[in-house]
């Protein structure tokens, strides 16, 4: 990646015109493809080496009957005569800042241009190839779910939840549907069963599918590919009539739930036709702007030795990685997002993702975090839609499971709200319906709590009084009343959080700090909501809640007070490496720079029993909110560096597979959580300037604060050089600390 400098605040972004990623030489298979997305749908590109273009398709909502997220389809595109074989010079470039793929290629005589995105107003991918020479296009659909057949053994992984299943896990064949439209490939998957009425009986929560209908079944999602100047040659395939000198395809993508096929394909239609209702220029320049857009409001820029290019490469890949995925109908999947690949060491298809289609909230959380200093905001709806959409059942769930009021989310549920099947468990004889079987996720109901935090920091960014009022409220109202009825008061009046666990790593434990700290943050958080977006009675009950709370554990080690894990730990040993203790450093702030007791946390940090820095090890971002500016160099150096990049991989923000799947969306984006930690952190009204920024990396960036603030800021040569704050009235809270 080409990097460049700019002196100007508001010309950084313009940098990004010359950041492109540039392949000199194909591929050797789907693993060293090139992502490309406009929030919904995917692609996966790459060209074979003296073959043939491909393109991997997905789309954030293609859920099969065993709710996994499969791909939509696969697309291969062939030129005669082939410009890929005995090249004079070959460049697959990805151009960050419009959001496009660009393939060119030279053989002898012949050049040829391909220009590859995905329209960001339209579930259109489009392709334009231009050539100096008169060639012949073909298009062929390949599929590979072409029968049913039961899943092997390791493949269950994928439709994680399914394992132990009493009865063959099936995957079953596509669609092809090419003869009902002229000239044109038509496919879809079509879930003609279901895993949905199984899951809810075998959790005890019939009662809930007569008011929820069941999210997989008669699900639909494909596409349609039409070429100018192409037609049918056999039902997956399209060829030129005769040799042109530019070809434009669009590949059409739709996901509904139809009472038959037929309705669906007339959707698919409609979103045809609509599609020539516009012109092309003005839809690339639609394209195009927005891209701009996203671009110019955030950015970190770091200049001078290779380690700090890396680290600006990193950063910049990662949010790109969102954008491409962030804008769909349901979250980013931390294990794999909608870029998976063929996996050839393993035998398995590009339908395959480490644990499968569940949502685990530990993970998916840490992709969340870093969109609201880069002021991403529109890419964290997915996010609050889903869980919201999932608060009745969660409530229904609580009243079954306990006979009382409230709600909380599993940590690892299917995208309806359900537990995966395996981790509930499949034999219930004798078992009360609120048990559950996986000692990992078994009271670990503290993502919850940290959703809210996230909601308050987003409502405090925002100052969006809609959301407070429909969103926030409604679901941390919920899961605040969850804790309040679930728990028994202990002789002094405070809540006694048992049975409890410590995130995955302690199972059976008494006040587990990630509860305690994350409540008293969040309630200290909801009672500095204006009073007009929260009412007395709201209050009463935050207030008291708050005054419940027993203390954040602490404990002596070596003569010094650090935190601890629980107030009391019945177990052995511990079950994962997640330090739960330091999350009163991160997601709940109560330790850290600007903050009292901060030498306890920093204790807390060196003293920790699990250090690491892949995936969603936290490390690197409690060294940054702790100030510990040189061990935050460090790691987010290693973090960003290719040493996490999977071995088959060409793209750098292919990291993996880590603790879950590749490309990992935890690991990426927990180092732009850190770097960002490293520039700009908030303590209630005050905005913290570099509380962990080695002096001597130049660095420009342009980050969000609470109250609609912007910070657009140049360090140069140990001394800011600019600084500009929006709105001008927040420059008396910025503190800065170098």
């Amino acid at each position: 990646m080409m990097m460049s400098h700019s002196n100007n605040i508001d010309e950084s972004i313009f940098d990004l015109e010359r950041k492109l990623l540039i392949w000199t030489k194909p591929s050797k298979s789907s693993s060293e493809s090139m992502p490309l997305g406009n929030g919904d749908v995917g692609l996966n590109v790459w060209v074979e080496e003296g073959g043939d273009l491909l393109l991997y398709i997905s789309k954030t909502d293609a859920w099969d009957e065993n709710a996994r997220l499969v791909k939509v389809g696969k697309v291969r595109i062939k030129f005669a005569p082939n410009p890929f074989n005995n090249y004079s010079s070959f460049n697959q470039i990805l151009n960050l800042a419009r959001g496009e793929i660009e393939i060119s290629c030279v053989k002898e005589e012949m050049k040829i241009n391909i220009l590859i995105w995905v329209d960001v107003d339209q579930p259109v991918i489009r392709l334009n190839a231009r050539s100096n020479k008169r060639v012949n296009m073909e298009v062929i659909l390949e599929l590979w779910r072409n029968r049913e057949r039961e899943l092997s053994k390791e493949e269950i992984e994928s439709a994680y939840g399914m394992r132990g299943a009493p009865h063959p896990v099936k995957e079953y064949p596509d669609v092809v549907l090419s003869s009902k439209m002229k000239d044109c490939i038509v496919w879809c998957h079509r879930n003609n069963v279901s895993i949905y009425m199984e899951t809810m009986i075998n959790q005890g929560l019939e009662e809930i599918t007569r008011w929820f209908p069941d999210p997989l079944l008669n699900r639909t999602f494909g596409g349609l590919i039409r070429a100018e100047g192409l037609i049918l040659e056999n039902e997956k395939t399209l060829k030129s009539v005769k040799p042109r000198k530019k070809h434009f395809l669009s590949i059409y993508l739709l996901t509904a739930q139809t009472k038959d096929l037929d309705e669906w394909l007339n959707k698919l239609k409609i979103l045809v036709e609509s599609d020539k209702e516009r012109r092309l220029i003005d839809k690339r320049t639609a394209h195009r702007k927005w891209w701009r857009r996203f671009w110019k409001r955030s950015w970190i820029y770091i200049d001078g030795d290779e380690n700090c290019k890396i680290v600006t490469r990193g950063y910049i890949l990662q949010r790109f990685m969102n954008a491409i995925a962030g804008l769909g109908a349901y979250p980013i999947k931390f294990n794999g997002s909608i870029f998976t690949f063929d996996h050839e060491e393993k035998g398995l298809n590009a339908d395959y993702r480490r644990w499968g289609g569940p949502y685990w909230f530990q993970n998916t959380r840490l992709i969340y975090w870093p969109m609201l200093k880069s002021g991403d905001f529109d890419m964290m709806q997915p996010l609050f839609r889903m869980y919201l959409a999932l608060l009745p059942m969660a409530e229904t769930r609580v009243r079954i499971y306990f006979g009382h009021r409230g709600a909380y989310f599993p940590e690892t549920l299917y995208f309806w709200g359900a537990y995966a099947l395996d981790n509930y468990g499949w034999k219930r004889e004798g078992k009360h319906v609120s048990y559950v079987e996986n000692g990992y996720i078994r009271y670990h109901w503290e993502g919850g709590i940290e959703l809210i935090a996230m909601m308050l920091d987003y409502y405090f960014y925002t100052l969006d009084e809609k959301f407070a009022k429909e969103i926030l409220l409604p679901l941390a109202n919920a899961i605040l009343q969850f804790y309040d009825e679930h728990h028994q008061r202990d002789e002094n009046g405070k809540i006694r959080f048992e049975p409890s666990q410590a995130l995955e790593t302690w199972w059976n434990c008494v006040n587990p700090l990630p509860d305690i700290a994350g409540l008293t943050f969040v309630l200290n958080k909801l009672l500095r909501l204006p009073p007009h977006i929260s009412d007395e009675n709201n209050r009463l009950f935050w207030q008291r809640l708050l005054e419940e709370m027993p203390p954040i554990p602490v404990k002596s080690e070596n003569g010094k007070s650090i935190l601890a894990p629980a107030q009391e730990i019945k177990d052995v040993k511990p079950r994962n490496c997640e330090n739960p203790e330091l999350y009163a450093v991160f997601p709940f702030r109560i330790y850290g720079v600007g903050r009292e007791n901060i030498e306890v946390a920093q204790e807390t940090y060196f003293s920790r029993r699990f250090k690491g820095n892949k995936g969603w090890q936290q490390d690197v971002i409690q060294a940054a909110y702790l100030g510990l500016t040189l061990e935050a160099q460090e790691l987010i150096i290693e973090r960003f560096s290719d040493k996490y990049r999977y071995k088959y991989c060409r793209f750098p923000a292919f990291w993996g597979p880590n603790f879950d799947w590749v490309p990992d969306q935890t690991h990426g984006n927990v180092g732009m959580i850190a770097l960002q930690a490293m520039l700009l952190q908030c303590v209630n009204d005050k905005i913290i300037l570099f509380p962990a920024w080695p002096k001597n990396w130049n660095v420009r960036f342009k980050l969000h604060a609470p109250y609609k603030t912007i910070i657009e800021c140049i360090y140069q040569n140990g001394k800011i050089r600019q600084l500009k704050v929006t709105p001008k009235y927040r420059r008396k809270d910025v503190v800065i600390m170098l």
